[in-house]
């Protein structure tokens, strides 16, 4: 991830739990009402149903090791490559992707993050 990039807007998964190993750098994350930042070898849990996202927090790119589990959501993360993406992707197409695989996205978060956490998401002037 590069320096001040998120992940996603708020969002939840409704069926997986989610883990970020922290390998390089540092990352941010907001789970429900907490921020917290951590920092190679640390590890973040973001269980089923909270509303999450999270970015790097610092001015180096950052690497992690994302978990997913059960097994199933990597298919999510491919069928949004074959719509173009999120950025590409039509609104009807990604709505009906996400109801699929039990994934809740708050789009209205996004200016809030900005604000709050100075991330830049795809396509937004530095």
């Amino acid at each position: 991830m590069s320096a001040g990039a998120p992940a996603a807007p708020l969002h939840r998964h409704t069926r997986e739990d989610e883990y970020s190993y922290v390998l390089e750098g540092k990352v941010g994350a907001l789970l429900g009402d907490q921020t917290l930042v951590a920092s190679p070898g640390q590890l973040v849990f973001k269980p089923r149903n909270q509303w999450h996202t999270f970015w790097n927090a610092g001015d180096e790119p950052a690497r992690l090791l994302e978990i997913i589990s059960p097994a199933g959501f990597e298919r999510f993360f491919a069928s949004l490559v074959d719509l173009g993406g999120v950025t590409r992707a039509a609104p009807e197409a990604l709505m009906e992707l996400c109801d699929r695989y039990g994934l809740e996205i708050d789009p209205g978060s996004v200016p809030g993050l900005v604000d709050r956490f100075g991330v830049r998401f795809p396509g937004e002037p530095i």
